[in-house]
């Protein structure tokens, strides 16, 4: 009841601040976070092809990408709907649909759920029972345990809604395989462990942003050299993740050479910032790194394929 009347009361002052215009097709692409989305269709574009081993069903290719954008675009739209209140004390957020009240938030609420049933209906239907699980998985994390229950309450919540944003190569994968083996749970790794350094170096940056609109953000709580500390792990275990695709026969010696030696230099990087200076620079600079690791290995990945 005091979250419905916090919304109630957030809607009505992002309402009288402004007299918004009406919503344009653009805030309704914003809603559903297109960066996001973009990042993970490579994923799941890169599970799916590593399960083919380029004997690919290009049809079902295409469904299963729909379908996974469908349900990642309902899972952004959730977390805007939930977090509008919180959005308006962001600098970044506040001139989103939502704060600024070109959106309304039943509106909003509805989108999602339609974007939401038409994926999960082309995961269950077109790209198998385990694809359309993995799909309510991924919903159910991202928008029940992440949203609603940890960024509120908790730093775990960078950690575990990772979960979510891991899903997409898996769903990918057994949407080829229709079984979860060390392929999917190497990708899964991939994903899962690139996120929470990605993530605290961002919000390392942002960190008084975080503070001011009550998000318990590992930088904001435990401070920033704490969370230099904390993303040393996760950066570290991605190295086996190469060496084991390559192993076991998922992706040859060039993929091998390319997604080692970005780990390792993403180590180091991120070792070094336990020294740096000017926290911020540093912030920076292994943020971008950290989106060009992934990328880089994504394609990597694709390219060197091992032929069924």
């Amino acid at each position: 009841m005091d979250n419905q009347l916090r919304y109630q009361a957030s809607d009505s002052a992002s309402m009288s601040a402004k007299s918004p215009e009406g919503a344009s097709w653009r805030d309704f692409i914003t809603v559903t976070k297109p960066g996001i989305i973009r990042s993970n269709l490579i994923a799941a574009f890169a599970g799916y092809w590593v399960a083919s081993g380029w004997e690919v069903q290009y049809g079902r290719l295409l469904l299963t990408l729909l379908g996974t954008m469908l349900v990642m675009a309902s899972a952004c739209v959730f977390n805007n709907y939930f977090d509008r209140d919180l959005d308006m004390k962001m600098e970044r957020t506040r001139e989103r649909g939502l704060p600024t009240g070109r959106l309304k938030p039943g509106t909003v609420l509805v989108y999602g759920i339609c974007l939401g049933i038409a994926g999960l209906a082309v995961l269950f239907i077109f790209c198998g029972m385990l694809a359309g699980w993995f799909g309510v998985l991924g919903m159910f994390v991202y928008v029940v345990v992440y949203t609603l229950w940890l960024k509120r309450t908790s730093t775990w919540s960078t950690s575990v809604g990772a979960i979510s944003g891991a899903m997409p190569p898996v769903i990918g994968y057994v949407a080829v395989t229709g079984k979860v083996d060390l392929g999917a749970w190497l990708l899964f790794a991939m994903l899962f462990l690139w996120q929470p350094p990605h993530f605290w170096a961002l919000g390392i940056r942002r960190k008084e942003e975080y503070r001011a609109a009550g998000f318990p953000l590992l930088p904001v709580v435990k401070g920033t050299r704490r969370t230099k500390f904390q993303m040393i792990p996760y950066v570290a275990l991605l190295l086996p993740v190469p060496v084991l695709m390559y192993a076991y026969d998922y992706a040859g010696i060039y993929y091998l050479i390319v997604s080692l030696a970005l780990s390792v230099a993403w180590l180091y990087l991120t070792l070094i910032g336990l020294k740096a200076k000017d926290d911020d620079a540093w912030a920076k600079k292994n943020f971008l790194f950290s989106i060009n690791y992934l990328t880089l290995s994504l394609i990597a990945l694709v390219l060197n394929t091992i032929h069924v």
